[in-house]
């Protein structure tokens, strides 16, 4: 699918659910990847407009501002959102944003003494179970049922925000079509092999067999958690070897 057909595609998603966050962080990042920064900088606000805690598409805004070549509102955006990030304890977003303002000659922006604390975990000792670190637990399950059940009780709200953040990026590069059930289990299998899901974990939480996608899926999905995520060398070409 090529770009063109990826933002109408997303659009569309928009259209029909307006509450729809992620619907439009994906039309971002297909706006990003079609060089249309300041349409993607717009999209991403769209998305903090919807969900004002969504750090990472803070962090997205202002890069594709500053692509955009309007420093100043950038500067603005991500101010904003490193105190998002810094109350949130996304640790990612947090750094990522740290940088761009740096790149931008900005000083970063003072984290209330509270929200520091906060970002800590919340002081309710709970520890995520894949990164063994004191995290914020979550404070709903991602998903009806066990397997929703399972990932609130196990993993930190940080660790599933970077899965979400890392599941965005393999949906623009891998040009995953979540409505189509082999596209939706590569996206599956990644949020298993992420957050130490085991298959055999899977079975017994849902009673089913774990989705299986194709075998060439599984070894790029299983390269891209080996670069932690780190997928801009490769151009946004990753598709074309599947």
């Amino acid at each position: 699918m090529d770009q063109a057909k990826r933002i109408e595609q997303f659009k569309a998603l928009c259209e029909q659910d307006p509450g729809n966050d992620m619907a439009r962080f994906s039309l971002g990042g297909a706006y990003a990847q079609n060089g249309q920064h300041a349409e993607a900088a717009e999209a991403y606000l769209e998305c903090v407009g919807i969900n004002e805690n969504f750090s990472k598409a803070y962090q997205l805004a202002g890069k594709s501002l500053m692509d955009a070549g309007e420093t100043d509102r950038a500067a603005e955006v991500l101010e904003n959102g490193y105190l998002i990030a810094a109350k949130q304890g996304d640790l990612m977003p947090k750094n990522g944003i740290a940088d761009l303002l740096r790149e931008l000659g900005r000083a970063l922006p003072e984290v209330p003494a509270e929200e520091k604390k906060a970002a800590v975990g919340g002081g309710d000792g709970f520890v995520c179970q894949r990164t063994k670190r004191p995290g914020t637990r979550m404070p709903r399950a991602p998903f009806r049922g066990d397997l929703g059940t399972w990932i609130q009780s196990n993993i930190s709200k940080e660790t599933f925000d970077e899965w979400i953040g890392l599941g965005t990026k393999i949906i623009n590069e891998l040009r995953l079509d979540l409505s189509r059930e082999q596209d939706d289990a590569v996206y599956d299998y990644g949020m298993r092999r992420f957050l130490g899901l085991t298959d055999e974990r899977y079975e017994e939480l849902t009673g089913a067999t774990p989705p299986a996608p194709s075998g060439e899926y599984v070894e790029m999905i299983d390269t891209i958690l080996s670069r932690s995520g780190q997928l801009e060398d490769f151009g946004g070409e990753l598709h074309r070897q599947v």
